[in-house]
């Protein structure tokens, strides 16, 4: 059994931990890396990466549909499921392949194995590494990022049989479209998958326990995104329970709780969206002064735990649960720990969110309601996608840009959209938080034509009273 000596020890290999080594390899750090299953965690192999394509295969799907919407036929038009997963499949196992390149490339030293911490000597973090349960390599180091991930939620009387009962691995490998399926959440994870099958002809119907689906976002976008789904036949049930599943041979009998009545409903699938709990179970955080609240790992602002030399990124350390959130938690650990000046601690306000369902959200920042909430008197704009040339264009004539400005300063607080392509917009809006932009340098800035980002702009004008094509 090997045992070796580095500057740094990540254990876990996802979009937090993989880009933290990479960081830590071009400050001239002599890095290991410890993977148990994928390089790219579950983000790239069974989260982002996959589900974005099959939610692409269900938009061209739609959009054949629509042929004659743009004066084009399309007879006969149909789907393989199974050649459609197996896209999807081909699409991570490339990213896969070529995380592997860019840490060879970057000179990280992969360990392929399960770590945990193994206490310390002579001023050396400890890591065991093993496969299968039996020991591969001790790892020494001064600094060790955990970057563990995070697993679904299970909840009691919903396990996954990989079957009738599903959970996002077993969705993203679905052996048919099921012609009635209940999703219970309606979560980024849940609206996705509930968007996908819907779309491929599954009669879905989305349970929420609070009052408004994909509840995170602002209240207009949520009520946006129900009528939308509503009018393309999705069933939208809010301030509902699930209180009993049963399975049968082939089908899952749901007990379902609300507006105070309780009704027996019979569905084919089920896909369980009910969030997420840190992995933190035998890395070695226990008798140390490592913190867990919740299942996640407690940090400061620079992603150190309560253990010195220890750190955490990425969903392990809590929300936002983002792969974008954690590759820059990876950077910004690693660059503290190299001593770098000028450093920023993450401002989570400033973190985009995204999910792609039809149609897409985005949003970053202050919601109206929060934003009140702190105490600002905000100033509101808003334009809709059916004023835009482009999206009319386009046929996506769907939607909205809101704006919310502190009334006071003029700063930006916060940023939502719905509509087609929003998730490669959002971007603007966060150079602009980032830059402590103000609506003045907004008006002033010149945006291309035509392009739905006009919108953006539209959106700003409005808030002052300014807009000039709605």
């Amino acid at each position: 059994m090997a045992e070796t000596n580095f500057d740094l020890i990540v254990v876990g290999g996802g979009p937090g931990g993989y880009v933290a080594a990479i960081r830590a390899a071009q400050l001239k750090m002599k890095v290991a890396l410890v993977e148990a299953n994928h390089l790219g965690g579950i983000c790239l192999n069974w989260g982002c990466i996959p589900t974005k394509a099959l939610l692409r295969s269900a938009e061209v799907y739609r959009q054949f549909n629509h042929a004659k919407d743009y004066g084009l036929s399309a007879q006969g038009v149909g789907f393989d499921l199974q050649a459609i997963v197996a896209r999807s499949r081909t699409v991570a196992k490339r990213l896969n392949m070529g995380v592997a390149g860019l840490l060879k490339k970057n000179k990280v030293e992969v360990f392929d194995g399960f770590g945990a911490l193994a206490g310390h000597e002579k001023g050396l973090r400890k890591v065991a590494v093993s496969k299968d349960g039996k020991p591969v390599a001790t790892l020494n180091a001064k600094h060790v990022i955990l970057a563990t991930g995070a697993r679904a939620r299970v909840l009691p009387g919903m396990e996954p049989d990989g079957k009738l009962v599903w959970y996002y691995k077993d969705a993203l490998v679905p052996d048919s479209v099921p012609a009635r399926l209940l999703v219970i959440g309606s979560g980024a994870i849940g609206i996705e998958f509930a968007s996908f099958f819907h779309t491929l002809g599954a009669k879905t119907t989305v349970v929420e326990m609070l009052d408004r689906i994909v509840p995170a976002e602002d209240a207009e976008v949520s009520a946006f995104l129900q009528k939308s789904l509503s009018k393309d036949g999705m069933e939208i049930i809010t301030s509902a329970g699930v209180k009993g599943l049963k399975k049968n041979k082939t089908t899952v009998s749901v007990t379902l709780e609300a507006n105070g009545k309780t009704t027996e409903r019979e569905f084919d699938r089920v896909i369980v969206a009910a969030g997420i709990v840190g992995n933190v179970e035998n890395i070695g955080i226990e008798g140390t002064q490592v913190k867990v609240d919740r299942t996640h790992v407690v940090t400061d602002e620079w992603c150190a735990t309560g253990e010195p030399g220890v750190y955490a990124i990425g969903d392990l350390a809590g929300a936002p649960w983002l792969a974008h959130k954690a590759s820059h938690e990876g950077v910004l650990c690693v660059e503290k720990i190299a001593g770098l000046k000028g450093l920023h601690p993450m401002n989570a306000a400033q973190i985009p969110g995204c999910t792609y369902c039809h149609p897409q959200i985005a949003s970053v920042g202050l919601s109206e309601a929060k934003a009140k909430e702190k105490g600002y008197k905000v100033k509101v704009g808003r334009f809709p996608f059916m004023a835009n040339g482009k999206a009319i264009a386009l046929g996506e004539a769907e939607g909205f840009v809101k704006t919310v400005f502190d009334e006071a300063t003029g700063e930006l607080l916060g940023a939502h959209m719905i509509g087609a392509e929003v998730t490669e917009m959002i971007q603007g809006y966060t150079i602009a938080m980032g830059l402590e932009t103000t609506e003045a340098e907004l008006m002033h800035t010149v945006f291309p034509h035509p392009t739905l980002s006009e919108m953006m702009h539209e959106s700003v004008l409005d808030a002052y009273g300014r807009v000039i094509h709605f």
